[in-house]
């Protein structure tokens, strides 16, 4: 199971994807692609700071959130996000909320988190991580 984050779930609404992973998704069954709320909202924010919101909210209601499974950050997810941030602010390391909130949902389900950014999310313990942007698969 593969939880997309923002940076890879917005390849698809670009104008010049990674074809690297639009490879890679078209040979994942759809029944194991998530992305989480979290990202919805990046992505409908990323959309209405744009020059043309209507445009990029039709292409994420299109092309997007129908083709994924969104999942919340629920209960299971806050209760892993506490025990992430304690073990990451006390190695000093910071990550963003968002990013982190991503990170514990993806561990609660013990999911894949699909991102361009490995390095960021590396910084979190017990988290799978792969790369479809960047990095031939």
């Amino acid at each position: 199971m593969y939880l997309f984050d923002t940076d890879a779930l917005s390849q698809i609404i670009k104008k010049s994807p990674s074809i690297l992973f639009i490879r890679k998704l078209a040979s994942i069954d759809p029944e194991k692609q998530f992305t989480t709320t979290i990202t919805v909202g990046e992505m409908v924010y990323g959309a209405y700071k744009s020059s043309r919101p209507e445009y990029f909210i039709e292409r994420l209601e299109d092309l997007v959130w129908q083709n994924v499974q969104i999942l919340p950050f629920d209960e299971g997810s806050a209760k892993v996000y506490g025990r992430l941030r304690a073990e990451i602010e006390k190695k000093g390391i910071s990550l963003s909320e968002p990013d982190l909130r991503i990170a514990s949902i993806a561990v609660h389900y013990g999911m894949t988190l699909i991102t361009g950014n490995t390095k960021h999310f590396s910084k979190v313990q017990g988290l799978m991580v792969e790369d479809w942007i960047n990095k031939k698969i």
